[in-house]
């Protein structure tokens, strides 16, 4: 344990101290099996970006303790752990030190086990601490590289925010899509009553040259969608994607909720692919958005589907109908707080 008179003061005695931050993201728009450029499959999936909760990092490395002697708080954060451990050992043989332990302390609000990239959103910050506290800043592709080698699988948090398909089991980007989303409107919800979702307990379901040429499909069509700007198409293919993702979810609302998407005027629906989150999808630049959005939110309410957060995609300050949509319920846990499985009020 690094005595806490020492963490992050400043002067000759003060122990070299980081921070990095991460945000989170609201499920995916695509996620499949697609091509990569050498025609072999690989995993991939674009992730629909949302501003707001996120994680943050501190790191204080202890010069001369064991490069595996890394405190975590809340000590449950294990994944982190070990990427601080990885990152560690990057950063010290970039600057010719021998590798240390540390202490890592992360706050956020990302809820767990919705989808939302709780996980990659603590790893990715852990790694920008981490680096901060040798005084560097790691490239994109280093994070991601140390996030896959932490998680197995990582969102493309680390990256500028432009979509992207990113092959999540290798860290690596597998086509850059274009400069950014066509502006979308989204009012989010969480099926099963926001319960986690148990991602190892699902149903693995092999897939066929007929489901790649499926996703690839799509691939084409949200590459099209992003280069003209049509939200229209980003929806159908979102809508596309998710009812695929019901083979192995089979989320009993799903048909509710298209539904309601197609009555309100919705561009089409997303959802998490490894999680409870969804959002129904609105074009930004059509008429009339506010009250459509209520109607989505008076459906939504009838059907017994609860909604969380109204954004958009094209700004991180702008919330539709009545300003910020936490309501006071989106506070950041304190670094000693346990992250628990979130309900809805954590959105």
């Amino acid at each position: 344990m690094i005595p806490a008179a020492r963490r992050g003061e400043s002067g000759a005695g003060a122990l070299p101290t980081g921070t990095g931050s991460a945000p989170c993201h609201h499920g995916e728009i695509l996620q499949g099996v697609f091509l990569d450029g050498d025609g072999r499959r690989c995993a991939g999936l674009v992730t629909l970006p949302m501003a707001g909760p996120g994680s943050r990092a501190e790191f204080v490395r202890g010069p001369g303790t064991a490069p595996l002697a890394v405190t975590v708080v809340p000590a449950d954060r294990t994944k982190a752990a070990q990427a601080a451990v990885l990152a560690v050992a990057e950063c010290a043989e970039r600057v010719g030190e021998p590798p240390c332990g540390g202490e890592l302390r992360l706050t956020g609000a990302v809820p767990v086990g919705l989808g939302m990239g709780s996980s990659t959103s603590d790893v990715t910050a852990t790694v920008r601490a981490v680096a901060d506290s040798y005084g560097l800043r790691l490239d994109s592709a280093t994070v991601a590289r140390l996030t896959v080698r932490a998680e197995l699988a990582c969102d493309p948090l680390m990256l500028s925010g432009r979509p992207v398909l990113f092959a999540q089991r290798e860290g690596r980007v597998l086509e850059a899509l274009g400069r950014a989303l066509p502006p979308l409107v989204v009012v989010g919800c969480a099926l099963g009553g926001g319960a986690p979702v148990d991602t190892l307990a699902l149903p693995v379901r092999e897939l066929d040259d007929e489901d790649v040429r499926a996703y690839e499909g799509l691939r084409a069509l949200l590459r099209r969608a992003v280069a003209t700007g049509d939200a229209a198409l980003l929806g159908e293919v979102a809508t596309a994607s998710a009812r695929r993702g019901q083979q192995v979810l089979g989320h009993p609302e799903f048909e509710a909720l298209t539904g309601i998407a197609g009555r309100v005027g919705a561009v089409g629906v997303q959802i998490a692919h490894s999680g409870a989150v969804a959002g129904v999808l609105f074009d930004a630049a059509a008429p009339g958005q506010r009250q459509r959005v209520r109607d989505c939110l008076r459906a939504l309410a009838a059907r017994g589907i609860p909604a969380t957060r109204t954004f958009t995609t094209f700004t991180t300050t702008k919330e539709i109908l009545n300003g910020p949509a936490h309501r006071g319920v989106d506070r950041p846990a304190g670094p000693d707080t346990p992250r628990r499985p979130a309900r809805l009020p954590a959105l």
